[in-house]
């Protein structure tokens, strides 16, 4: 380091030295251990590069750059966007021209075919799959990203290690050492006891919470699958050597670093294992050891509940967690909504949302890697007469396409029948009905179903917070069926819309004439107006307003004195709508046309973004 970048670092430690190693002492109460982190601190200090300390400062100039209306995101998995790392840097170009400059990728850390749930099941934190490339591959894309403006993103699984990590066989194996690293457990009373209150994540493809290993006589936690082992954060080693993985991977230039499943990463037998108070513990001290080291890095939780209840993990403004975290619930809420054509569960959603402090900044999106869960507000919904099990059931069959009425086509992921439960699979294309009017080559279906598209981007657009594509959303990407022909994918349905990318569609990106440059031009046009109009910034008042009708949802934004409606379609039928309180003359911003917002008809599926400019006295 020179002189100014040790000073900046001793700066930058001593802001939070005295916090950081009182909730080190009170967790672990072991002052050796805190010594060691602390000089590793320095040590992958040291270890950035140069551009990556420039990036440092200029992030810390303008800390919240992270809530600029100017951010739209992709998440795609390498392989199946272009085969390697390399690959995705020759992509640069197609990703520049999809208005994209938040890329997340995928897991990508080096895993065992068929034992790595989609790469979850990290085998080694510092190598990348072979086939994928190197660490040296990671750091020329993140420079060559930053290069031009693109922000990076990967997944830290922090939870758990695959059973093919380098600690999990010296464990298996009997090393007192590693084995305290997980939850082993020779007296099998104990797994029963937290069997008695922990949740099964996966009641029926994974079953219980725990594995028996019968060439070491001990059971091993494994929340998720038998082959991902719970780590045991109660030992310190587990937490500085995981720290050390964290700074190692953000060295390679990465931006944002997803926390993977962080509510699971404290257990204490008689609970649930979820959202522990420790939990928190944990997250402070990584942003903090962020902020010391690599204070342009940012963290996204992974937290699978309602906005409301994630809010603890952004932490509070004194002492912050999370910079990011995912809106799982609109997400689903929207599909929801979409089966329903009622549109008030998602407007109290919004509602929800919008009454949170304009400082908490959410991730939006339509389709993610994963599957759809129906973790909706039941207790609402019952008072409407949609019972939970039931109302499970017709979601499911809308979305394959099993009632009369539905245009979607998926496949049921981890079905229970013993619950009634299951979860979803579908790309949006699919589901919004593009895949069933390719199939039956019909014309006028296809454009009511490219126009529920958009609708539905449009709607997400517009939400607080940083859009997030998947991978093919922009090229209108239907299901791919062939994973059930790989059998170290036919019994995952998620491969159903985790398919590769179709290069020979992105052909037509500029071709009205097709689905997918219909799709591709009219994401591009709202990503355009989403980062060129102030009323679309984090600090905008954001409500929704009272149609009138349930079938359409409406929604407000205002800022420096633009102030815009958006209007949502979600049936298949034109609809007229008043908002009395919403006068004078509106300007539709896609076309300039000029409307009233009395007596509005809203096309089938249609949707639109109305402007109006407001003087401020």
């Amino acid at each position: 380091m020179t002189k100014k970048e040790e000073a900046q670092f001793q700066m930058r430690l001593a802001h939070h030295i005295d916090e950081l190693r009182w909730l080190y002492m009170e967790l672990y109460d072991n002052s050796s251990m805190f010594a060691e982190l602390c000089d590793n601190l320095y040590h992958f200090a040291q270890e950035r590069t140069k551009a990556l300390k420039q990036r440092d400062l200029q992030r810390e100039a303008d800390p919240e750059w992270y809530k600029s209306n100017d951010l739209a995101g992709m998440m795609m998995y390498v392989d199946n966007f272009a085969g390697n790392l390399k690959g995705v840097q020759d992509k640069l170009l197609y990703i520049q021209q999809t208005g994209v400059n938040f890329l997340h990728l995928m897991p990508f850390l080096d895993t065992v075919p068929g034992r790595s749930d989609g790469g979850y099941a990290v085998k080694d934190f510092r190598a990348v799959r072979p086939d994928l490339g190197t660490m040296e591959d990671l750091s020329n894309l993140t420079a060559a990203c930053h290069e031009k403006g693109i922000n990076v993103c990967m997944d830290f699984v922090m939870n758990h290690t695959s059973e093919d990590h380098e600690w999990a066989k010296k464990a298996r194996a009997g090393d007192g050492e590693y084995m305290s690293r997980y939850f082993f457990f020779a007296d099998p009373s104990i797994p029963a006891e937290y069997e008695k209150t922990v949740p099964q994540v996966f009641p029926t493809s994974a079953p219980g919470n725990f594995t028996f290993l019968p060439e070491c006589g001990h059971h091993v936690m494994t929340t998720f699958y038998p082959y991902q082992w719970d780590l045991n954060y109660r030992n310190p080693r587990v937490f500085n050597e995981m720290m050390y993985n964290f700074l190692f991977l953000a060295n390679q230039g990465l931006d944002v670093i997803r926390i993977d499943a962080v509510p699971y990463i404290w257990k204490e037998l008689g609970t649930n294992c979820r959202n522990l108070p420790k939990v928190h513990t944990i997250v402070r001290m990584m942003r903090m050891i962020g902020e010391i080291v690599c204070p342009s890095v940012i963290l996204l939780g992974e937290v699978v509940m309602e906005p409301v209840k994630v809010v603890p993990y952004f932490g509070t403004v004194e002492k912050p967690e999370c910079h990011l975290l995912y809106n799982v619930t609109t997400m689903c809420t929207t599909w929801h909504t979409v089966a329903t054509h009622d549109t008030r569960l998602l407007r109290k959603q919004l509602d929800s949302v919008n009454s949170l402090p304009k400082q908490y900044v959410f991730l939006n999106y339509l389709r993610c890697h994963d599957d759809i869960g129906w973790g909706l507000d039941y207790d609402t919904l019952q008072g409407w007469g949609m019972a939970e099990i039931p109302h499970k059931k017709f979601l499911n069959d809308y979305f394959r396409g099993l009632t009369e009425n539905s245009n979607s086509r998926g496949e049921l992921y981890n079905d229970d029948p013993a619950s009634g439960d299951a979860r979803f699979c579908a790309t949006t294309a699919s589901l919004c009905g593009i895949e069933k009017a390719g199939f039956e080559n019909d014309a006028d279906a296809m454009d009511l179903a490219i126009q529920f598209d958009l609708t539905l981007h449009a709607m997400m657009f517009m939400q607080s917070g940083i859009p997030m594509l998947y991978s093919g959303d922009e090229i209108a990407q239907t299901n791919d069926y062939s994973y059930k022909e790989d059998p170290n994918k036919a019994q995952d349905s998620r491969y159903l819309h985790r398919g590769k990318m179709r290069w020979d569609l992105a052909e037509h990106i500029h071709d009205l004439s097709t689905p997918e440059g219909h799709v591709f031009c009219g994401l591009n046009s709202l990503g355009a107006l989403r980062k060129t109009n102030p009323a679309f910034s984090a600090s905008a008042d954001a409500w929704t307003l009272d149609t009138g009708d349930d079938g359409i949802l409406a929604m407000g934004r205002y800022a420096d004195g633009q102030k815009i409606i958006g209007i949502f379609n979600f049936t298949g039928s034109e609809k007229t709508i008043t908002l009395p309180h919403d006068c004078g003359e509106f300007s539709d911003m896609l076309t300039g046309e000029k409307y009233s917002l009395q007596n509005l008809a809203v096309p089938a599926y249609g949707f639109y973004y109305m402007e109006q400019s407001v003087s401020i006295i």
